[in-house]
């Protein structure tokens, strides 16, 4: 299988990595989830709604929508904030990647773990400026807003080709596909990594993994 991998550059304010960041991956999460599925029988399933909520941002002239999952939306800001303190701890002006990878698992026998096999990620590059005054903050206000736009497009019209997804599984393998332990909303299971640059230009990579029941070492 081949991993489709799509790459994202942004550059903000400091004050701006955290709602930035939520109006990235939280889009394509959008577009990467489905209602819960509700099996009658096995091969026979209906799938609940998807809930969607506008969100306001505080710093960037920009509203984005979201599942309005907070199960979900407390996993994305976790990790976000996590990447935003590893930005500033960094020793410098800022620079990072953060990466949503989907996945699927093949089931291996005993005593084998099982194979998580990539099969979409996406990797947002942030550089973080620092800015003289409060004018130059309302113009990257307004910048970032637009910046922002245009990757929401670009991650539609990325989402919207016919290329490979999943199939849907059988309810005995949904868990190989879904992450099911969210009460309203079903995405395709996922992981977020990231990887930050400090002033001696060392990577320093730190993981944030949703392997739904599993119990691997980070």
């Amino acid at each position: 299988m081949n991993c489709r991998s799509e790459v994202l550059e942004v550059s903000v304010e400091g004050r701006q990595v955290d709602e930035a960041m939520l109006a990235l991956l939280h889009t394509i999460l959008l577009h990467r989830s489905t209602g819960k599925f509700h099996y009658k029988k096995e091969g026979t399933y209906s799938i609940g709604t998807v809930g969607t909520l506008d969100v306001d941002c505080d710093f960037i002239d920009f509203t984005f929508v979201r599942v309005s999952s907070d199960e979900l939306d407390r996993v994305i800001r976790k990790a976000v904030a996590e990447f935003k303190d590893g930005l500033g701890n960094s020793g410098n002006d800022g620079m990072g990647q953060i990466s949503l990878e989907f996945y699927q698992k093949k089931k291996s026998r005993w005593p084998f773990s099982d194979e998580c096999i990539p099969w979409e990620v996406w990797s947002i590059k942030v550089n973080v400026v620092n800015l003289a005054n409060e004018q130059e903050r309302q113009i990257c206000r307004e910048k970032v807003g637009e910046k922002l736009g245009e990757k929401v497009i670009n991650i539609v019209e990325v989402i919207n080709r016919h290329e490979y997804l999943p199939k849907m599984p059988t309810q005995s393998e949904v868990d190989n596909v879904f992450d099911t332990s969210l009460k309203d909303v079903q995405p395709y299971l996922y992981k977020i990594t990231f990887q930050i640059t400090d002033s001696m230009g060392t990577s320093v990579s730190t993981t944030m993994r949703r392997l739904i029941k599993d119990t691997l070492a980070l």
